[in-house]
Order: C-alpha cells, then structure tokens, then sequence
C-alpha cells in the first residue's frame, strides 16, 4: 500500500551526529557469499533494508539456514551442492542486485530455479548479464530471449571466457565473477571504467585467489570459499543525502559515522569538494577488506562544476542528490555521461527533472544527462516517486529548504535502502 507523506519544515537547522545503517551492496553480498561459502559466516552490521530481505529469503529457499538478530546475521551452509531445488519461484522484490548477482551464482549451479522481481524489475534489462553468462555456457528461459524476468535457471557445468564490459556495471561484473567460480579455467573482465568493486574484495576476504590490475580482473575457476565473519560499513550512497542536506540547509553541521570510503564509491566526496562543500573525512580503519571512516558536513557556499567521465561509475545512485545539490549552487551544473540512469528503478534522469522543476528548480535533461543553474529558491509541492527509494529521499531532503510543504506519494519505498531514514532525519532537525 502506497501512503503519501507531508513534510513541512520552518527553517530548520541540522545538527548532530548519525550512525549510517550497513551498505547495502556489502549486505548483499555477505549473505550470498556466506551461502555460497562452506561453514558459518557471521555478518555484523547487516542492512535490514526490503531489498537485503529479499536476498536472504531466496537463500533460504535453496535451504541455507540463515538466522537473523537485528544487524547481526548468521549463514550456515554447506557449499553450493548442498542446496536444494526451491519449490518455489524465487521471489527478488525490487532488488536488481539480487536479480542480476544471482542469474550467475545460479547459472553455474546444479539446480533448476525461476527468478521473478516485482513490477520495477520486470521492466528492468537483464540481457546485459544473461549475453555474457551465455557466452559461458549458461541456458536461461525467459521473455525476449532472456531481456525480461521471469527467467527461468538451468544450473550447468560453465566455461572461463574473457569479457569485456560494453558498460560500467558493478552488477554485471558481479554476475560473471559469481558464475566464474564454478566455471573451468580462467575468467577475465576488461572494464571500460571501474565500477564498484565490493565482489572482488569479497573473495579475497572468503579466501579466494583474484587478480586486479588496472581495469583487467582476472579470475581462476574451481576455488573454494570459507566462511568468516564479515563488518558492513555505513553506506555512502545513503550518507550522501545527510551530507547534500547539511551542506545546503543553513546553520547545520553534521557528523556521519561509521561510513564506507572505498576509492570505488567516494565520487559523492570528489564532487562535493570540487563544488565548495565544507567537509572533513576522519579515515578509521579497514575491517573486511573495506575502508570506513567518518564525514562531516557544515553549510557551505557552492559552487557550480561538470560531473562526468570515470566520475559517474563511482557515483551513479548519487546522481538524484547531487541534482538537488546543484540547485543551490552557483553557476551551470553539467551532469554527462550517466545514460545508466535510464535503466534504474526508474529513469532517473526524466524523473529527477521533472520532480525538481515542480519545486521552481531550472533544470533541463539531456540525452545522457541533466543541466542545473543555481542558486534557486525552492517552494513546495506534490512530488511522485515513482516507486524509487533515491527520488524519495531526494524529495524528503528538498523538503529542508523549500518555502512550504513538500507532499510525496510513496514514503514506503524508502525502505528499499533506508528502513530509518526518517526516524534518523527526526533526530537531527533543531
């Protein structure tokens, strides 16, 4: 059910510190390593988002015990052979991480399964992991010759091949590597540009033998993984919009705890210091082959800058936020280069535009992009979502500087990545 939410704030000021729930692509993976994996892997910091859910319960469908205690999960498992054939159809929700990793971790297995997502996913491009995964000896059943879920997995014995990626994609590179683990021989990625790079420092974390050398992953087949314990840190995607909202709303200043910094995710950090921002960056330490630290933000006067190139990979689901960013900046705000944002939960790139020209933002789209001038007041309207988590929480952080309310039609689908964001934003309004 869709309930629809007003915000109204009177000027406020942001203060305080927060602790960001666990990323979500880490939160992912621990589970589908950890079942994949022979032994128990405890997860701590797990990120109880619908979307992490989602993992979790298609695990448990091939009989992989999992239990859950709040941010701590445990997986016990046996390896892949232990699993057994669902006897249902595997249901990913809004997860195109689940979906798309899982296409390959399930081609290279000995079961048949059905994967299916929700409405969003159905509609999602998939051909881009199932032509690859083909190549190495893969068979998917599914609408428009495996564009489309439902798809349907014939587990088989696949093949090494070298690939190289026509787009930056975490997840189809994901994919790949997940497959290449019960594939003869060597698997190599070649990527156009780096993408984040979590799956990789998961297997060396799970034991797994990987080379990375410039944009080159090369990848032996037939490894082992042990389970082990795994520390998810604070999502920087999901930090982003707390530091876009103490950079822009007036007399804030915010402390985030407990954040990712992997050099594959920190393009948000780039852009907010090219642009003006006031932040600060206290590096902790490394747990699970990941960098976590905290960042603090105080209002700033900003400035207008060109985010594009090898930047967007490292900051594609940060794009919604940094289009609010712009609208307070001085200047021409040129975004390029992100046409993936089409293919998202939604095109991102129409749906950014059009919900930030109802609030008087002058922002325009482009072929592969959008075009912000700034600094613009902002006032109030009626925002959709489009069922989008980014777009909602985008909406919400617009709310904090608007000159009246800001009603958006769906606060439920936030939970997709965030469950607490607005119990967080509570504790931080003075």
């Amino acid at each position: 059910m869709t309930v629809s939410k007003v915000l109204d704030y009177a000027q406020p000021s942001l203060q305080g510190s927060l602790r960001i729930p666990g990323d979500k692509s880490i939160s992912h993976r621990s589970i589908m390593f950890g079942a994949i994996a022979e032994g128990t892997t405890t997860v701590e910091g797990f990120l109880q988002s619908d979307d992490c859910l989602s993992t979790i319960d298609c695990f448990s469908k091939l009989g992989v015990k999992i239990s859950v205690d709040g941010e701590n999960v445990s997986v016990h498992s046996n390896g892949m052979d232990a699993w057994k054939e669902p006897d249902e159809i595997l249901y990913t929700g809004n997860s195109g991480t689940t979906t798309r990793l899982m296409l390959g971790i399930l081609a290279g297995s000995s079961i048949s399964s059905v994967l299916i997502g929700d409405e969003s996913i159905q509609k999602r491009p998939m051909k881009r992991v199932t032509d690859p995964l083909k190549l190495m000896g893969a068979s998917f059943i599914g609408r428009e010759s495996g564009q489309y879920t439902p798809i349907a997995i014939e587990g088989t014995k696949l093949q090494g091949i070298t690939y190289k990626m026509p787009v930056a994609s975490a997840q189809v590179k994901s994919a790949i590597l997940l497959a290449a683990l019960n594939a003869e021989g060597e698997t190599v990625v070649i990527e156009t540009e780096t993408s984040r790079d979590h799956t990789e420092k998961m297997l060396q974390h799970f034991g797994a033998t990987i080379s990375v050398e410039d944009k080159t992953i090369r990848f032996k087949g037939g490894q082992t993984l042990t389970g082990t314990h795994v520390v998810v840190p604070g999502d920087i995607s999901s930090a982003a919009f707390f530091l876009v909202a103490g950079a822009i709303v007036p007399n804030s200043k915010l402390t985030l705890q407990n954040v990712g910094l992997n050099e594959t995710r920190t393009g948000i950090l780039d852009v907010l210091q090219a642009m003006n921002a006031k932040i600060t960056i206290q590096a902790l330490n490394n747990v699970s082959h990941e960098e976590i630290g905290d960042i603090t933000v105080e209002t700033s006067t900003l400035k207008s800058s060109v985010i594009s190139g090898d930047l967007i990979p490292r900051l594609i689901d940060e794009i919604p936020i940094l289009a609010l960013l712009a609208t307070q900046a001085t200047g021409k705000t040129i975004i390029k280069d992100a046409e993936e944002l089409k293919v998202k939960e939604t095109n991102r790139i129409d749906a950014v535009v059009n919900e930030l020209k109802k609030l008087g933002a002058t922002i325009s789209a482009t072929a592969d992009g959008m075009v912000i001038e700034g600094p613009t007041p902002l006032h109030g309207g009626d925002l959709k979502t489009y069922g989008d988590h980014r777009i909602g929480m985008m909406a919400a952080i617009a709310s904090l500087i608007t000159s009246s309310a800001v009603t958006i039609d769906n606060e439920a689908c936030i939970a997709v990545s965030y469950p607490n964001f607005f119990e967080q934003l509570a504790t931080i309004v003075k």
